[in-house]
């Protein structure tokens, strides 16, 4: 296992006249600009105080400063702990006097937000766009942002060029790198310990099944939070890694920017969650296959593959037309969507992976995914099913190998709960394994509702079926006493564009719920439709917080 900070110490020497960062119509960083920047925080955090094991707290918006200041305080020997920066003012405070961090980088929107009373353990507080001190409690900091320049200047008189790139090497691939504090849908968040040899675990693998065919060079888009693990890990660190210029979107990515950034950018490799593909198919796709004569196209087969043929050609363009494949994971993918992509050949697949991982499972490539499946286990790692019959009978899924975690941070008893004496990370998910090796989900095991006589009920299956009705957006299964209740958030636009009165919405709904049920066994039939006018809570991977509507 190599190390991690000489992957990064050679990536930066390797690439050092190529594009590296962008902030999406704005700045561009090259890599040599990178190492730079890296060099003036290292000054900064040495003169500043902060010595090999110190924790950085990172909170703020995707953009090309957050990427170096995560790059600088990793090479520095320091951890990292990236914070969401859609989590409240309080969860913040929380993270950092949690995590004891030092210093805390922040961008523009958490500026205004924090209380630094309320952080009383942190010497300093650094603005990541322009790495200017929003607070310092010691002379020391104060003193080297103010003569950074001049120290830089002392220490490298005549330039700064590759040969002056050397950082610090782990000691041991099981070393902290950073901790990560999921959101989670439970309301409560943990920080995950995720070693060096995790971080390299999940960059040895982008490089076995994509190092081929994404090139030194090539675009991407970062989309997800790089706080979150999955963002992090492949649209940041694999492609940093890799050579390749990473475009950040640095403001809410809206579907109308989403879409505008793919055409000007061309992205080689696509991540997402499903919410961002199921909405540019269902508001730009789907509408234009309702009509009378392309359904009955549709449905000829000589002239279907055709139309199939065209109809992905035109999703193909909605995303750049550039890419290899597209890469969903982070929450269940819509079975509908799924289905029609798969008809298309659109180039998708699905993995599966958690935080505890940092983050990945489960991955196949588009070219031999299993539909409805989340691939395979990936390499470094393996994984089982905790049944008597794993391909029939749902079973917690255990994953076990390079990329598990440490452990959580200061909590030794959750930790204790979830990996196993054998060293078997325990997901909480629930699923089964086809004779290939294909792992299908079935579920969250702390969402699993029970029947009337004891059936295990699955309310994302039902979700899943409901998500594909007739204006419907999301859905939330709840369970009332022994009754089922679906709590439906529909689109609304739609239902004005076509002049449903609400009286008439609610029946629309009565029709969905009699559709479902018609594919329910009994025991686990809709009794009831409440209709949601706003959308629902969501945690920032964009899973729904379902803690909220119980």
């Amino acid at each position: 296992m190599e190390s991690f900070n000489a992957i990064i110490e050679k990536s930066i020497i390797d690439n050092w006249d190529r594009d590296a960062l962008t902030d999406y119509k704005g700045i561009t960083l090259q890599y040599h600009d990178v190492a730079r920047k890296i060099e003036k925080l290292h000054i900064l955090f040495e003169n500043g105080g902060v010595e090999r094991g110190d924790k950085i707290a990172l909170c703020g918006r995707n953009s090309a400063h957050w990427a170096v200041a995560f790059l600088a305080t990793l090479t520095y020997g320091a951890i990292a702990v990236p914070v969401l920066h859609e989590f409240t003012a309080e969860q913040i405070h929380n993270i950092v006097n949690h995590s004891e961090a030092k210093f805390l980088f922040v961008g523009d929107v958490v500026a205004t937000q924090v209380d630094p009373v309320k952080m009383p353990g942190l010497e300093g507080i650094i603005n990541i766009p322009d790495y200017s001190l929003r607070l310092s409690r010691t002379d020391k900091l104060t003193y080297a942002r103010e003569h950074l320049n001049e120290m830089f200047g002392r220490k490298y008189p005549k330039y700064f060029r590759r040969q002056h790139v050397a950082y610090y090497k782990e000691q041991s691939p099981d070393e902290l790198a950073l901790i990560n504090y999921t959101s989670g849908t439970t309301g409560f968040s943990k920080g995950v310990m995720i070693p060096y040899r995790a971080l390299w675990g999940n960059y040895d693998f982008a490089e076995h099944v994509l190092g081929n065919v994404v090139k030194q060079g090539d675009s991407v888009i970062s989309i997800l939070p790089m706080a979150h693990m999955y963002g992090m890990a492949f649209e940041f660190i694999f492609e940093f890694l890799h050579g390749c210029h990473i475009y950040y979107l640095t403001r809410i990515p809206s579907p109308a920017i989403i879409a505008q950034a793919f055409t000007d950018i061309r992205p080689a490799i696509i991540i997402a969650v499903p919410l961002i593909i199921e909405k540019i198919i269902r508001k730009r796709v789907f509408p234009k296959l309702q009509n009378n004569t392309m359904r009955l196209l549709w449905n000829m087969p000589v002239i279907s593959k055709k139309i199939q043929q065209r109809v992905c050609e035109q999703v193909r363009k909605a995303f750049g037309d550039q890419f290899y494949e597209i890469i969903i994971g982070g929450a269940a993918f819509n079975h509908e969507v799924e289905q029609f992509l798969k008809a298309i050949g659109f180039p998708f697949t699905v993995g599966y992976g958690a935080t505890e991982c940092a983050p990945i499972i489960c991955y196949s490539d588009w070219q031999h995914f299993v539909p409805g499946s989340c691939g395979r286990a990936v390499v470094h790692m393996e994984v089982k099913i905790d049944s008597p019959d794993p391909a029939r009978i749902p079973g917690e899924i255990l994953a076990r190998g390079t990329n598990v975690m440490l452990g959580y941070y200061k909590n030794p008893e959750a930790t204790a709960q979830t990996i196993d004496a054998d060293g078997w990370y325990h997901t909480g998910d629930l699923g089964t394994m086809d004779a290939d090796g294909n792992v299908f989900i079935r579920g969250r095991s702390k969402n699993m509702l029970l029947g009337p006589s004891g059936q295990n009920i699955y309310p994302e299956e039902i979700e899943d079926k409901l998500n594909s009705m007739q204006l419907v957006l999301e859905s939330v299964v709840v369970q009332r006493d022994t009754r089922l209740v679906a709590l439906v958030h529909p689109d609304m636009d739609a239902a004005t564009d076509l002049g449903i009165r609400p009286d008439a919405l609610a029946h629309l709904m009565e029709q969905n719920r009699s559709q479902v049920n018609e594919q329910l066994a009994a025991y686990c039939k809709l009794a009831e439709i409440e209709i949601h006018k706003n959308e629902f809570e969501k945690t920032p991977k964009k899973s729904i917080k379902r803690y909220l509507y119980k």
